[in-house]
């Protein structure tokens, strides 16, 4: 059973209490490596683990007056602990903290979008699944090209979200990687053995050299996971909104029973949700960009990445995990509408099935070009004139010198063109 998390999860992770509280889960990490290795009492450890407590409101209090976060927190912190706050933050700088502890948040919110993307999957899976022989034209260029079915495309979507779930899961990997290396990384005053326990104890990986500042196009990457993520939502939701059009009329969103879709028309059912997608879909592109820019630093770092990592790492997971969300519902509970999608293939007389007598009249030994001509005149007179390309090819004698009527006809069969989904979805397990 896959497990559901509430919305306010991910956000409770970007709070100030949870980043202290992080801060916190470093510092007491480093504290335990310390002890571990004999440079700390095991008194005053204890005491260390029994009082290292903080208070947001008294961290703001100190920050108005030192302007500086990490050291408004360990004063608070050192005011709860006494004097064995001299063994706390030994040998390490801000940084340390900082980038360990964001890699504890990043971790958390992980966790949950893997969980939405798990989710998903199912109902992808279900709705292929479901739809697997649900017949609906295939389009190019938005034009009517050859039939498909709508398990397929979801086939399609399936192959894009799993694919950028590898890429997410690459990038998390990399990302929950933490760094207790001191003033620019050259473990000045502390041991490299320590930043690998701590990293042990708090399950990230120990950066293979650092900076005092982890480098950020490993951020970066990161982000533009995130980006991919949004951006393959907002291909599938675009889909979704051309075929809700009043003229095509193939799927809809669900609609509440009290719902309404316009202020002013009581007709209008819009496709509301795969509109928002797209426009959240924008701002996490936007935040990947903001990601690229604070890769350069100066020299072994400077603090120009931090003002802007406290929107985007916040904004996109939060983003990501709400629209894996939302898109999942929005699938789950499409209307699909199967007649109007047998219909739509039918248009014309059958005009998608020109390639089909094009093929047919080669075979027959017509070269390509004069086949195609011959087609093409009887489906663009049928699309111009809004009649029925069937008819047009049935009454047409230079083709029927060719083809015989049967033949004709069985160039009209839809099983033809889906006598290969199985082996499609045989690619996929299913």
């Amino acid at each position: 059973m896959i497990e559901r998390y509430s919305r306010e999860e991910i956000k409770n992770i970007w709070e100030l209490e949870n980043k202290f509280s992080c801060y916190l889960k470093v510092e007491l990490a480093i504290c335990q490596a310390y002890f571990e290795l004999g440079e700390i009492p095991e008194a005053d450890y204890k005491n260390i683990v029994e009082k290292a407590k903080f208070s947001v409101p008294r961290i703001d209090e100190i920050e108005k007056e030192v302007h500086h976060d990490v050291i408004a927190f360990l004063t608070n912190v050192n005011e709860n602990v006494g004097e064995s706050s001299r063994y706390i933050h030994k040998g390490v700088t801000s940084s340390d903290i900082i980038d360990t502890a964001l890699a504890l948040q990043v971790k958390s919110a992980n966790r949950i979008i893997d969980n939405d993307f798990q989710l998903l999957f199912e109902t992808l899976k279900e709705k292929a699944k479901e739809h697997k022989h649900t017949v609906c034209i295939g389009r190019s260029h938005g034009i009517h090209a050859e039939p498909i079915t709508f398990g397929v495309k979801m086939l399609n979507w399936l192959d894009m979200f799993e694919r950028n779930y590898k890429k997410f899961k690459e990038a998390s990997k990399i990302i929950e990687t933490g760094q207790i290396s001191g003033p620019v990384g050259t473990y000045s005053n502390l041991e490299p053995k320590i930043e690998k326990r701590v990293c042990e104890i708090l399950g990230l990986m120990p950066a293979r050299i650092s900076t005092q500042v982890i480098a950020r196009d490993i951020h970066a990457q990161y982000l533009q996971s995130l980006s991919l993520i949004a951006t393959v939502i907002e291909q599938c939701a675009v889909e979704l909104r051309h075929l809700q059009r009043t003229e095509v009329n193939e799927v809809e969103e669900s609609f509440g029973a009290h719902q309404k879709g316009s202020s002013a028309m009581p007709h209008k059912k819009n496709p509301i949700s795969a509109e928002n997608l797209c426009g959240l879909a924008r701002i996490v592109r936007a935040n990947s960009l903001a990601a690229l820019e604070n890769i350069p630093l100066w020299h072994e770092r400077d603090i120009s990445h931090s003002s802007a990592e406290r929107i985007i790492f916040p904004d996109s997971t939060i983003l990501i995990d709400y629209m894996l969300t939302r898109f999942n519902n929005l699938v789950k509970n499409l209307k699909v509408k199967e007649k109007n999608m047998l219909k739509n293939t039918s248009l014309y007389g059958g005009i998608v099935y020109s390639q089909r007598v094009l093929l047919e009249l080669c075979n027959k030994g017509l070269t390509r070009e004069d086949a195609y001509l011959l087609v093409q005149k009887n489906a663009l007179n049928a699309f111009d004139n809004d009649g029925s390309f069937r008819e047009n090819v049935l009454n047409d004698k230079e083709i029927l010198k060719h083809l015989s009527k049967e033949k004709i006809e069985n160039c009209f069969d839809i099983n033809y063109y889906l006598r290969n989904i199985d082996s499609i979805f045989e690619k996929f397990g299913m």
